[in-house]
């Protein structure tokens, strides 16, 4: 593919509460056995993009652990390959990334060394599958400057926390909002643009110049009426895991069968790093129904309606209904859990009872096993 591709996976998150703190939003665990930025860097790869620089910041410890290997996603290779960029302090520059735009002005320099013509620019925090090639396509069919991905969402839903996008006939967006208080359109930007390296450059440039670090607010809205952008709307599966219940409900949609087969039977393939792991025991007595139980579990009790990552044990006479239970998690005998996410390498003592009432509870035990 005649592109390079930049992952913007630095930022930080409130709304996910208790779940950032010790992880940044795209080393979230999905569906078992993959992380959040996994499904951006196998839709690059699957796109034959070869070169990938991805910037991390906040709390990028066990992110910059899970991309410490390029093999996993095929990058691995003699040109190309897949770079992670951090802050850092040169004779020009002793700042945060302020911005994304910021970022990528900070990282110029791997936008300047490179000879594809454009750029794919995604988000590493969203779940979904796309063939970037297709968005390249329409961009250049259209002549157009900046293409961003769009998604129209059900009517109802909240979408105050995106960006929305108006467009004409022709898909060019008249109108951009970002996070609006009152949305005038229902049709959301997903957070992947197409767009030629050398614009980019210069648009990140004359930001810089002028104290501006937002791509969305400093380039997209800015320029909407200068430069032609327009709107490739997606019709397949797409979540955004930027708050406690999108999380929840992005990892509940995978015991859906038309789900997990969209991500996982169809071709392409979602790729993760791979632990070397024994495949899930289940010992006598134990009772599932609609789970998603991860290699290295290990299961005594009743699970229904439930996601378990890697490495969970769950103990006698224990029931866990509607919850996600998060890597390396010891749950002890007697143990109730309903409407609950469970923090990695937490210990739920025994005869506990952890219930959700009124929306889901996240469950963070400071003990003896918890570590960052």
């Amino acid at each position: 593919m005649r592109a390079i591709g930049i992952i913007l996976a630095g930022g930080n998150n409130h709304r996910m509460g208790d779940l950032s703190k010790k992880r940044a939003i795209s080393a979230m665990p999905i569906a078992g056995s993959y992380r959040g930025i996994d499904f951006a860097l196998s839709n690059m790869t699957n796109s034959h993009i070869q070169k990938v620089g991805v910037f991390t910041q906040y709390n990028a410890r066990s992110l910059n652990e899970h991309l410490s290997s390029s093999k996993w996603w095929d990058f691995g290779r003699k040109q190309g390959g897949l770079f992670v960029f951090t802050p850092t302090v040169t004779s020009d520059n002793n700042s945060w990334y302020r911005g994304t735009a910021d970022a990528i002005y900070q990282n110029l320099s791997f936008l300047k060394a490179s000879h594809e013509p454009y750029v794919v620019i995604a988000s590493g925090d969203c779940v979904y599958k796309m063939d970037y090639n297709k968005v390249l396509e329409y961009h250049i069919a259209k002549k157009a400057d900046i293409t961003v991905v769009c998604k129209e969402m059900d009517a109802g839903e909240n979408v105050d926390r995106y960006g929305t996008v108006k467009m004409n006939e022709d898909f060019r967006i008249e109108e951009f909002e970002e996070k609006p208080i009152v949305a005038k359109s229902n049709t959301i930007s997903c957070g992947i643009y197409v767009i030629r390296r050398r614009q980019l450059i210069e648009l990140i440039e004359k930001c810089a110049e002028e104290n501006l670090y937002d791509f969305v607010k400093d380039i997209l809205i800015r320029y909407k009426s200068l430069k032609r952008i327009y709107g490739y709307k997606m019709t397949d599966y797409w979540k955004n895991i930027a708050t406690i219940e999108d999380y929840f409900n992005t990892n509940m949609d995978f015991l859906k069968p038309e789900i997990r087969r969209h991500f996982f039977r169809e071709y392409p393939d979602i790729y993760s790093k791979v632990d070397d792991l024994p495949p899930a025991k289940y010992n006598v007595g134990a009772k599932l129904k609609n789970c998603l139980i991860s290699s290295g579990s290990i299961i005594n009790g009743t699970v229904e309606n439930s996601v378990i990552f890697k490495k969970v044990f769950v103990g006698n006479n224990c029931t866990i209904k509607n919850s996600v239970i998060l890597n390396d998690v010891y749950i002890g005998d007697n143990t109730y859990i309903e409407n609950c996410i469970v923090e990695s390498h937490d210990t739920i003592r025994a005869n506990s009872y952890l219930k959700g009432e009124d929306g889901i509870k996240v469950v963070v035990e400071q003990n003896d096993r918890f570590v960052i």
